[in-house]
């Protein structure tokens, strides 16, 4: 088969057609020598007809428990109202009682062929949606989510009606209401600087009195940056310009706050004043859509200037970002520097706008390396370590690798790509599957589910698979007519104002990031089977599909003790005489284990010590890398422990009043640690120990790990931080209930109360008994006679001595 070329114009705008020969035709074929059994129609069609099997359960189910509520929730089999059901914090922004998962899905339906079902949508949608509830929205989700719904939905059922059987009574509702929903975003760009604020009342806008909203400061790149397909498209559809001039503003200032040196964004910037608040630059949460829609922006719209901003942008990203196969955070002051060691799983999108770019090499490495990952934790977690490890365990059903596994599949004709995409179906039904629809993973190492069916799940997962497995002619519609927007929804390259100017190109540009008009030659040197190779090198990436190798024992000279066998971790510790220099050795010998070099945690504890408990519950707890040391405190950190309001500390701290001067309590999850401890820290705490939202996890069975801040700065938090998980924080907070003060202790293992530390020399063995935050007791044992030959009361201090912290034959308990 002929190789066929994306060609990207040399100087003109894009229109109709062009995202035909950019993106969705083949780049070569993969007759010969390709990765991957072959999958024949049959199978393809089996698969096909399985993905519309698996959203019939997920929309009938939201259907027929949600609807009209904004979301479903899988586990309860019931809608998600927004003020009847516990505040999640920032993620409840989504929810504007407009019935967001039937939006999101309209033009689902018709990518699908369900056409009468869309029709049935599109008339419920015009009869009973409301845009003008007294609800504070993000605005970043509700311009993709709901006015890129609405459009795609409008675009899809202009096309129907134009057809002449489907859709004969629509006269442009949808369009109208998108109209609606603009104006009602629009006032969240009344900044001085262009840059919108995060959130608008839909009713009231921003500022006004009944408006609850307009007193934030800053937002996300991400946030600012991705409004120009939607919002530019509102304007073309409708005539009215004011829309893509907001857009085209935020985006230009974004641009010219860039950082000079580098050429790469922050991820949070003043929306006044246009400062970067976060410095941190990557790829994933909080910046990726801005670069990719500065990228489908020149597609859709055919203005050079945005390929030109993408194309600077991107050479700093793969000169400073890109650690193949691997996508790192840096300062945009100083790129040279990573600032964090693990990814988020929203970088997943990136392969495929490589894609269009026409960047393959760099695509199907990363791409290969998060699939090595969900092989290891069946899904990606929402973050996720440089070894691999699992940072936050927590999956939404995110669809970012299903859509670069589409992307890449149409641009290599690679069938390995379609056992990808198998995989996650395969994967989605065992794991994700509930009788009411599709719950979201709470832990990939547990598999926990969450009471939550987020909208995108059914925008884009089953779009992207259903594509993935469809051939043309399968299609109502010619899909390389339209591009996604970030969610998604269909927008026709026929908005594009200028004719392009493009001929194939064979030859070999200079600079290969100025413009695309790639060939075989550039992506697959002399060798059809380049893809492959390339996958070859991360095909054990992650220890999934290798032998393992247990680590090597060490050794570890102590003084004198009894005989024991004890087990700490993952290790067995063996005790054994050394005759030769009368010590006692210790061997710690790994269990068998992928990661050999996992972190150094340690651990700390959360001391119960207020009556009835007097220091005897003893919980064991994990440090963070920001906030005080507590290692360096000699007595740790004493206080009553109080339930932050909101529980995850997520929002506007609620008893401020009642937390200052003690240790806050707060659940994990909907916001970053840094952020929970910034709030509660204001709110007058003096400590913070957060629980884990997994249900059942125990640090008997899941490493420590030590909570690292947001990419930023964290020096202005001072007060300290200590994680429980979920069965240790379930019995700080049944103490809690039981009993009207607890008092904690927060402090290093080795300085607890209570706690006997030993160590020996020749014939005698000591004892330090840690009685109070003031006080040890002290018994010095002859080892010969068994007599006790000192005792007494002395200041606690850090022994200078070699003290083993173990309890053997018994010995170790409070005297």
């Amino acid at each position: 088969m002929e190789a066929k070329l994306f060609c990207w114009p040399e100087s003109s705008p894009v229109i109709a057609g062009m995202l035909r020969a950019l993106l969705l035709t083949s780049l070569l074929s993969w007759a010969d020598g390709h990765e991957g059994q072959v999958m024949l129609p049959e199978e393809k069609t089996k698969i096909r007809d399985q993905i519309v099997e698996m959203f019939d359960h997920a929309y009938g189910s939201y259907m027929k428990y949600a609807y009209p509520a904004d979301e479903l929730m899988p586990l309860s089999c019931k809608g998600r109202v927004r003020g009847l059901e516990p505040n999640r914090g920032d993620i409840d922004d989504s929810l504007g009682k407009f019935s967001l998962t039937l939006i999101d899905t309209l033009d689902t339906l018709v990518v699908l062929n369900k056409l009468e079902e869309f029709e049935a949508a599109v008339r419920r949608t015009v009869r009973d949606v409301r845009l003008d509830n007294d609800v504070v929205v993000s605005v970043f989700e509700t311009n993709i989510r709901v006015l890129g719904g609405l459009l795609g939905a409008h675009v899809m059922a202009d096309m129907l009606r134009q057809q002449g059987e489907w859709m004969q009574w629509y006269t442009d509702e949808l369009l109208h209401m998108a109209k609606e929903l603009g104006h009602r975003l629009l006032p969240a760009f009344n900044t001085t600087s262009g840059l919108p604020y995060p959130r608008v009342n839909l009713r009231y806008g921003v500022l006004n009195p009944l408006s609850r909203t307009g007193t934030e400061s800053d937002t996300c790149t991400a946030c600012a940056g991705t409004m120009i397909l939607e919002f530019a498209a509102l304007s073309r559809l409708s005539g009215e310009s004011v829309f893509e001039e907001h857009a085209r503003k935020a985006l230009d200032v974004l641009w010219e706050k860039r950082q000079r040196g580098s050429d790469l964004v922050g991820t949070v910037i003043n929306i006044h004043n246009g400062d970067w608040v976060r410095r941190d630059s990557g790829v994933g949460a909080g910046i990726d859509s801005y670069y990719e829609y500065l990228m489908k922006a020149y597609i859709l719209l055919g203005d050079n200037v945005y390929l030109e901003r993408f194309n600077t942008h991107y050479s700093a990203i793969m000169k400073y970002i890109s650690q193949p196969p691997l996508l790192l955070n840096v300062h945009m002051h100083n790129p040279t520097v990573s600032v964090r060691s693990w990814m988020d799983s929203l970088l997943a999108f990136f392969p495929g706008l490589q894609v269009l770019r026409g960047d393959l090499k760099p695509a199907i490495e990363t791409h290969e390396m998060l699939y090595q990952v969900t092989k290891q934790h069946k899904f990606l977690p929402e973050a996720f370590t440089t070894e691999f490890r699992v940072h936050w365990g927590q999956h939404p059903l995110r669809p970012e690798f299903a859509e670069s596994t589409y992307y890449l599949y149409k641009a290599t004709g690679d069938p390995y790509y379609l056992r990808v995409g198998q995989s996650i179906v395969e994967k989605l039904n065992a794991h994700a599957r509930v009788p009411c629809g599709f719950a979201a993973v709470q832990d990939v190492r547990t598999g926990t589910h969450e009471d939550r069916m987020d909208s995108f799940f059914l925008a884009e997962m089953f779009k992207y698979l259903y594509l993935l497995f469809s051939e043309r002619n399968q299609l109502h519609f010619d899909i390389d007519d339209y591009i996604f927007t970030t969610e998604a929804h269909l927008l026709p390259v026929s908005l594009s104002t200028s004719q392009p100017r493009c001929q194939s190109n064979d030859t070999v540009r200079l600079d290969q990031f100025t413009y695309s008009c790639p060939s075989t030659q550039t992506l697959f040197p002399n060798n059809p089977s380049f893809a492959k190779t390339i996958r070859d090198s991360y095909k054990y990436l992650t220890g999934v599909g290798r032998a393992f190798h247990a680590s090597p024992v060490r050794c570890v000279c102590l003084l004198p003790c009894p005989n024991g066998c004890s087990r700490c971790g993952r290790w067995c510790i063996h005790f054994f005489w050394s005759s030769c220099s009368r010590v006692y050795m210790v061997k710690l010998v790994a269990e068998v284990t992928q990661n050999s070099a996992e972190e150094e945690v340690v651990p700390l504890i959360v001391q119960l010590i207020s009556p009835p408990f007097l220091g005897r519950t003893v919980l064991t707890a994990g440090p963070a890398k920001f906030g005080m040391d507590l290692t360096k405190q000699e007595h740790g950190v004493k206080g009553s422990i109080v339930k932050s309001s909101p529980y995850t500390a997520c929002g506007h701290i609620e008893n401020a009043e009642e937390l200052g001067g003690h240790i806050a309590l707060a659940l994990r999850g909907d916001c970053m640690f840094a952020a929970k401890a910034r709030r509660l820290q204001e709110a007058g705490a003096i400590g913070v120990i957060f629980i884990d939202n997994r249900e059942g996890s125990n640090s008997a069975e899941t490493p420590l790990f030590q909570m690292v801040g947001d990419g930023g700065s964290t020096a202005d938090i001072a007060i300290p931080l200590v994680f429980l998980f979920s069965q240790e924080g379930a019995l700080l907070t049944s103490a809690l209930e039981d009993h009207q003060n607890v008092d904690v202790l927060m402090l290093p293992n080795e300085k607890r109360l209570g706690k006997m530390l030993f160590g020996c020399d020749n014939d005698f063995l000591q004892f330090l008994v840690l009685e109070n935050v003031t006080l040890t007791m002290i018994l010095k044992l002859n080892l010969k006679e068994g007599i006790v030959v000192e005792k007494g009361l002395t200041p606690t201090h850090k022994p200078h001595n070699l003290f083993i912290d173990k309890d053997l034959n018994n010995r170790g308990r409070p005297v």
